[in-house]
């Protein structure tokens, strides 16, 4: 759901093939600097980390933190398993890259248009005063839409009473759609999970089917991403995975929160995956073989107003001077960052299990994410 732009420092080279973790050996320079780091993540609070970095036909897989906490068990003296490498985990709002690049299929197909306005394709969902708001300005997160978010108990103990309730995305649109507007459409940019929970009903409102099954058949398939899925109300995360973690607050222990209804996220933020689907699917993106060229130029344009922001997809550039094109994205217990560089030649996935929500830009935990993506893209 959540885009951590203060976590966000991107891609490099990496020079070594290796699967480290615990009990194993990472390699020389890159790979000692990687594995500090992913164990700096764990000591500021997280549960467990990988990361899965790849530079030509090399990759290195690396982790720390284990699985569960105490091995899952109250009590129990059992050591917790590691981190799987290549588990499945949440990925949250890289979820709205899947879903832009479906708008922009639909776009490429002539079945709209990105500078239609919103109201053509969902008459009535929006109220007069946001009729300038467009599927450009959905998916460029420049609507002045604010979030639905804070109008619906995601944190506290409210969150875990309602941990399994099914949310319509209508009602999540219309939880914020008679406030007032952040700024008139178009004139500025602010995320907000709000244009992409609009932006799954609208490839409803175009093809008559869900966003999850339309996801699924136009990327996932094709593309044999045999990790990944667009839940609906499916609570559980399938094959071997990491467990993420949320406290109700400072003073209560951390509940397993890897089970929840991803429809509080939808088209925001639900869907789950692992490091090499993520790997396949921004390798085919990037490298075209999922969007005319046409679409593929208005999906990576974007200016330092928006902070880098394309069509549902970031333009980060590091302290090294490298471009990485990619998303990030945060749901209950998950942390996610999937990037490569334009030229497709490097790439990283991480996936940090976390014990709270939301990560603040201030905490310890951020800072050693920023960290942590440097030593993984920059070396």
């Amino acid at each position: 759901m959540r885009h951590l732009l203060a976590v966000l420092a991107v891609v490099t080279a990496l020079t070594v093939t290796a699967a480290a973790g615990p009990g194993s050996r990472p390699e020389p320079r890159a790979g000692r600097a990687l594995q500090a780091a992913l164990d700096r993540v764990v000591a500021d609070g997280a549960v467990g980390a990988t990361a899965t970095v790849r530079e030509g036909r090399r990759t290195m897989r690396l982790r720390a933190g284990s699985a569960t906490l105490a091995g899952g068990q109250p009590g129990s003296a059992r050591a917790p398993a590691p981190v799987p490498l290549r588990g499945r985990f949440r990925i949250g709002s890289v979820t709205k890259t899947f879903v832009a690049t479906v708008l922009l299929q639909l776009a490429a197909e002539g079945r709209l248009g990105l500078d239609d306005p919103v109201r053509r394709h969902l008459p009535g969902l929006l109220p007069p005063d946001k009729d300038a708001v467009t599927v450009r300005m959905l998916l460029h997160h420049s609507s002045g839409l604010p979030s639905y978010v804070s109008a619906i108990p995601a944190e506290g103990a409210a969150f875990l009473r309602h941990r399994y309730r099914h949310y319509d995305a209508r009602d999540l649109v219309a939880r914020v759609a008679d406030a007032p507007l952040l700024f008139p459409p178009g004139s500025r940019w602010s995320y907000s999970d709000t244009n992409y929970i609009v932006a799954g009903l609208l490839v409803t409102a175009v093809t008559g089917r869900t966003w999850n099954a339309e996801v699924t058949d136009r990327i996932v398939r094709p593309l044999g991403l045999r990790a990944t899925s667009a839940p609906e109300d499916d609570p559980r995360l399938p094959g071997p995975h990491a467990h993420g973690y949320f406290r109700a607050s400072a003073d209560t222990a951390p509940v397993d929160i890897s089970e929840l209804n991803p429809s509080l996220a939808g088209a925001a933020g639900a869907m789950i995956s692992s490091a090499d689907d993520l790997d396949r699917f921004l390798t085919a993106l990037v490298g075209g073989r999922l969007l005319p060229p046409a679409q593929t130029a208005e999906l990576l344009r974007s200016d330092a107003a928006a902070q880098g922001y394309g069509l549902g997809i970031h333009r980060f550039r590091t302290s090294c001077g490298i471009d990485a094109l990619g998303h990030n994205g945060e749901i209950h217990g998950y942390f996610t960052l999937a990037v490569t560089t334009p030229d497709r030649t490097r790439r990283v996935v991480a996936s940090v299990t976390t014990r709270s929500f939301p990560l603040a830009a201030g905490q310890p935990l951020a800072a050693s994410l920023g960290s942590m993506l440097e030593a993984a893209l920059c070396g």
